[in-house]
């Protein structure tokens, strides 16, 4: 009989800092050490950070990783973790056509002990890893205290065939993988019904250790686990923060005792989380403390301060009132509100006197009148970011972002847009989620995150109300022109987004929508502004990706788009 602990190490790395990330893999290869592990296993690209994209390309880089690796192998053996077998993912070359591979390596008694590279390169979505990297070819056994131990990367489960299938005749005792799975709502549930087929298939139990944080427009979530060779789940860490979770393997057993599962969030809780973790881990990683935005006293802005506030502390946030002559009293109220429940600064800068001074010389009417009062505002908003060293971030939806509803160098400028991959009916839900978790005791910055592992409830909110009540319940309004709605250009919310998801995320043509139940006139308007507004999308700040198809990086269409069937 044989017991064999393996400890997965579910981290936030950062691409390219080659020390910051062997740093971290030190640490935990010493808390593993400290539990009794013998084996530790890190997500995919571990040292180098992932995605890597074309910084794999440059070849000082991929020595500069592998002597790192080296470096690592050598540590560990000076810290007395020689015994331990740390699995780590770096870059590596193919040195007959000198590309690049995605690879993982084995680090033991001091020298990189084993590898194995990536087979399936995957290039859809997200992805585009074909173009960069040489594919692996050969599976990889490794042999610990007599336990074989089969080992994947990533999309070599997800495929049917190749290394996962030749490793069924391996008779091995485990499968052991490690990944760069990005979040998405609902994936989760397939990931596990992944592996308890991949587990199925090999006969073995599965491990699944995955990359936490924010990289860019990307969030991984972490949400590490086992599954037995029945399917039965028998570790699973906590989503969205740094955790070592430890799985101890007998080989003489029929099925394996079950450890921690933590809790899976509320669904609404996992999408706020998602975007306030890459909101976070964007300003950490640009080296950010503080951001600023205008405050309309509007939904969109009003969750947006939340988030920020919930990402660097209210402190750090820097709210900016800019009313118009259009603006009402309300909506003000409710942005200097806001402000207040969040411990935000709060600036009050009037627009009318520059639009004034620009409409003397211009004399601009209907649109051009309209979006100049947004483009003051842009400049307003660039200005305190500039002065005050501050990540400008943007406040559009993808309803608005979708229909083109908003104004290039207005309200779409910044440095990051976060909530730009949520429906407008989505933003509500999700700001009377943070309103109720707020009333259960979740201050500002007491979400289960990185950085918040150990459960800090954060800073109370007067009366347990984050959001203003009113900026959720009343009329959307740009308020550029008297009396207006966002309805007088789109169609109901509640109907545009139905639509909006058919025709996007679900790639519904104008004879699916219409099959689907929606009326020719609505189909053929909100075709009509998503295929006029692609030149817009194409300019806006990059945002948290959390749906399964997002702007920018899984939707890509021509800018000119005649195809209207």
């Amino acid at each position: 009989m044989t017991h064999l602990r393996f400890a997965l190490a579910q981290i936030d790395t950062c691409v390219g800092d080659l020390d910051g990330n062997a740093d971290k893999i030190m640490h935990y290869a010493h808390l593993a050490a400290h539990e009794g592990a013998r084996v530790v296993i890190f997500p995919e690209m571990t040292l180098t950070g992932y995605p890597i994209e074309d910084l794999a390309l440059r070849r000082t880089f991929r020595k500069a990783a592998w002597d790192k690796a080296n470096w690592l192998a050598t540590e560990l053996e000076a810290d007395g973790l020689g015994d331990l077998y740390v699995a780590v993912g770096t870059v590596g070359t193919d040195h007959a056509s000198d590309k690049p591979r995605n690879r993982m390596v084995v680090l033991h008694d001091g020298m990189v002990w084993a590898g194995y590279d990536k087979h399936f390169l995957p290039n859809y979505g997200v992805f585009d890893e074909f173009r960069i990297f040489a594919a692996g070819d050969r599976t990889v056994v490794l042999d610990i205290d007599g336990v074989r131990i089969g080992v994947a990367i990533c999309e070599d489960i997800w495929q049917d065939g190749g290394p996962v299938a030749r490793l069924a005749d391996e008779h091995i005792d485990v499968l052991m993988t490690m990944n760069g799975s990005p979040y998405e709502e609902g994936k989760t549930h397939t990931r596990y019904d992944l592996a308890v087929r991949r587990a199925a298939e090999v006969g073995a139990p599965m491990i699944y250790v995955n990359q936490v944080g924010g990289q860019d427009d990307l969030v991984f979530d972490g949400g590490s686990f086992v599954v037995d060779r029945d399917g039965t789940l028998l570790e699973r860490s906590p989503m969205f923060m740094e955790h070592l979770g430890l799985f101890d393997l007998d080989t003489d057993a029929e099925h394996q005792t079950t450890g921690d599962i933590a809790d899976l969030p509320d669904p609404d809780e996992e999408v706020y989380t998602a975007c306030v973790l890459g909101l976070k881990d964007y300003m950490a990683k640009n080296r950010f403390s503080g951001v600023c935005l205008g405050l309309s006293g509007g939904i969109d802005s009003a969750l947006v301060a939340a988030m920020a506030a919930d990402a660097c502390g209210g402190r750090n946030v820097h709210g900016i009132s800019m009313p118009s002559m259009y603006s009402s009293i309300g909506s003000k109220d409710d942005a200097a509100d806001l402000a207040a429940n969040i411990g935000a600064h709060y600036d009050v800068q009037p627009i009318e006197p520059m639009f004034n001074v620009y409409q003397g010389q211009l004399k601009l009417e209907g649109v051009a009148a309209e979006n100049l009062q947004a483009r003051i505002r842009g400049v307003i908003v660039m200005a305190y970011s500039n002065s005050l060293g501050l990540l400008a971030v943007a406040t559009g939806n993808k309803s608005e972002l979708a229909c083109g509803y908003s104004t290039i160098y207005g309200d779409a400028v910044g440095g990051y847009a976060p909530i730009k991959d949520l429906l407008k009916t989505r933003v509500w839900e999700l700001s009377r989620w943070r309103n109720r978790a707020a009333a259960a005791g979740v201050g500002i910055g007491g979400l289960r995150i990185v950085g918040n592992e150990n459960g800090d409830a954060g800073t109370p909110l007067p009366g347990g109300v984050m959001i203003p009540v009113s900026s959720i319940e009343k009329a959307p309004s740009a308020e550029l022109r008297p009396g207006q709605k966002d309805s007088d250009s789109l169609p109901e919310y509640e109907l545009l987004d139905k639509v909006l998801a058919a025709y996007i995320e679900h790639a519904h043509g104008r004879a699916d929508l219409l099959a689907d139940g929606f009326d020719e006139k609505t189909v053929d308007t909100v075709m009509r502004l998503v295929d006029r507004a692609e030149w817009k999308r194409r300019q806006y700040p990059l945002g948290p990706k959390v749906t399964a198809l997002a702007f920018g990086r899984d939707r890509r269409l021509p800018v000119t788009n005649a195809f209207r069937e």
